[in-house]
């Protein structure tokens, strides 16, 4: 079974930063992968997604401000998410695009004064 261990979650102050990362326990390689997110709530709504060839798409909510980047030798997907605000509190999740892995227990960001 795929093993997805999101990490990089925190609270930071509306228009901080934070870095989050996704550490696959099988290569990523050819497979598509995405991040995310899903608020109380709320259903897990998609946030980005990075193909094989590096060609990303953003939702609209995030375009602009975050970045999502991945290396394949190290079986990782990256979420760089810069002018956070209130709205981006969320638990965030990785899988692949299509999310044909199991879910992992994802990495929690609050966005708070």
């Amino acid at each position: 079974q795929v093993q997805l261990v999101e990490s990089g979650g925190g609270l930071v102050q509306p228009g901080g930063s934070l870095r989050l990362s996704c550490a696959a326990s099988v290569s990523i390689t050819f497979n598509p992968m995405a991040w995310y997110r899903q608020s109380p709530g709320e259903q897990r709504e998609w946030v980005a997604t990075i193909t094989p060839y590096h060609r990303k798409n953003y939702a609209d909510s995030v375009k602009g401000r975050f970045t999502i980047s991945r290396d394949n030798d190290k079986k990782t997907v990256f979420l760089q998410m810069d002018s956070l605000k209130p709205e981006d509190t969320a638990v965030y999740y990785c899988n692949t695009d299509g999310a044909a892995w199991s879910w992992g227990q994802g990495t929690q960001v609050t966005v708070s004064s």
